[in-house]
């Protein structure tokens, strides 16, 4: 039997959702998690980036990839646009556990 890989990019947002941060990830909760305790060093951290407001998810990690390299490259309001198309609240999908429902 083949094991299945999943990966997620995600954007994470601070308090005030004036900042924005793009990451990939195998584990979507254990890397919330991450950025909620404030467990690594980085622009997360500087910037409290703790809320996740959005997220997809992939079967190929070159896929995610890709995708997280092309949403880095977009201006702020289509980044804003892409978050309020499933989650126009902004509310934390993490502490909400909707990727806990994955």
């Amino acid at each position: 039997m083949q094991k299945i890989y999943l990966y997620y990019v995600y954007i994470l947002s601070n308090v005030g959702n004036s900042v924005l941060y793009i990451g990939v990830t195998n584990n979507l909760v254990r890397r919330t998690f991450e950025h909620k305790n404030q467990m690594h060093e980085g622009f997360s951290k500087k910037y409290r980036t703790s809320k996740l407001v959005y997220y997809e998810l992939f079967g190929d990690i070159n896929a995610a990839i890709s995708r997280e390299k092309q949403m880095k490259g977009l201006s702020r309001a289509k980044k804003e646009a892409i978050i309020k198309a499933k989650n126009s609240s902004w509310a934390d999908l993490y502490s909400k556990g909707h990727i806990l429902k994955i």
